[in-house]
């Protein structure tokens, strides 16, 4: 699983996308330096940065002189760059790192909780994962320590429940640190629409929050159902099932990932599209990458260059390096 190392590799081509922000500011790149551009491809900050994320909460990260800080929703500096990583804020928090130290900070940029911890993942439901001395806990917006480290691995809390590894074997945790499904799976991913996605047999199926299969491991790989479809892969092919379990959109794809704004990237002989519920493409495949849509618009990649489409498939801005 490892999913509670949220912190990501930062490109200078392909972002890891967080959550977008009421700003509807979009990172973009001229000449190796990304800056922030409106929905309508009005550039807002000039392009300055080695690197920028999307924005969380009318913050974004970004990378400059090898520090990060963040800027706020008009595109000016908020934070001075001044760590060596720098999360998505969540709950009005971010993680940061100085060295090999995770702490959180505020909007201001100011310590809410000092750094101590060996990494650290985002807030949910009020606590996030943090890790001490090789173990997995949670703490509070204080920085108090809620669940003890005790887990081998832990992600955040989804719709209540954690994904927490005990003894090379997965289970979900409550907000006490309660077992609420006994660790029993090869692997688990978070919860979504009342389901989670677990391995078992190396195979792929889902579960309730009883901890009941509701659809049974058949899958070589799946990813989280959104508004009753899941992308799930079977015999080295996409399509997306839903919450019984059956195909909605029969495999074909060479990758597939979740619906976002309506609309699902999937691969098709090394190009990504997007398609829409039924599976018909409503933007042919023609990218090398591409990212979900956030706000309306979807960042993608052609060689080396990064652009962004509408919903429509049209640039909004031109791909460029």
């Amino acid at each position: 699983m490892k999913a509670s190392k949220l912190f990501s590799t930062f490109s200078l081509i392909i972002l890891c996308a967080g959550s977008a922000g009421a700003a509807a500011l979009f990172p973009v790149v001229t000449d190796g330096r990304w800056g922030f551009a409106s929905a309508s491809g009005k550039m807002v900050t000039n392009p300055q940065f080695e690197a920028a994320e999307f924005f969380s909460e009318n913050l974004a990260a970004v990378e400059l002189g090898k520090r990060w800080g963040y800027v706020d929703d008009s595109g000016k500096i908020a934070v001075n760059p001044q760590f060596d990583k720098a999360a998505p804020f969540s709950g009005g928090l971010a993680a940061v790192a100085l060295g090999t130290r995770y702490g959180y900070i505020g909007a201001d940029g100011k310590y809410v909780i000092n750094p101590q911890f060996d990494d650290a993942g985002n807030f949910s439901s009020g606590l996030a994962p943090v890790k001490l001395d090789h173990k997995w806990g949670f703490i509070d917006k204080g920085g108090k320590i809620v669940v003890n480290p005790q887990f081998a691995d832990a992600a955040g809390f989804s719709e209540g429940l954690a994904a927490v590894e005990v003894g090379h074997l997965y289970g979900y945790a409550d907000t006490t640190g309660k077992i609420a499904v006994n660790p029993q799976f090869d692997a688990a991913k978070s919860f979504s629409d009342g389901l989670a996605a677990v391995k078992m047999n190396k195979h792929w199926g889902f579960i309730d929050k009883t901890g009941k299969i509701v659809i049974n491991p058949q899958f070589d790989d799946v990813g989280a159902f959104v508004k009753g479809l899941a992308p799930a892969c079977l015999a080295k092919r996409w399509g997306y099932v839903d919450a019984t379990g059956h195909f909605a959109v029969n495999p074909q794809f060479d990758d597939a990932k979740s619906f976002s704004e309506g609309f699902a990237r999937v691969q098709l002989a090394k190009r990504w599209g997007f398609v829409d519920k039924t599976g018909v493409f409503a933007i042919n495949p023609q990218f090398d990458d591409a990212l979900d849509f956030q706000n309306g618009l979807a960042q993608v990649k052609v060689g080396r260059l990064t652009g962004y489409i509408d919903t429509a498939g049209k640039y909004v801005w031109n791909p460029a390096k």
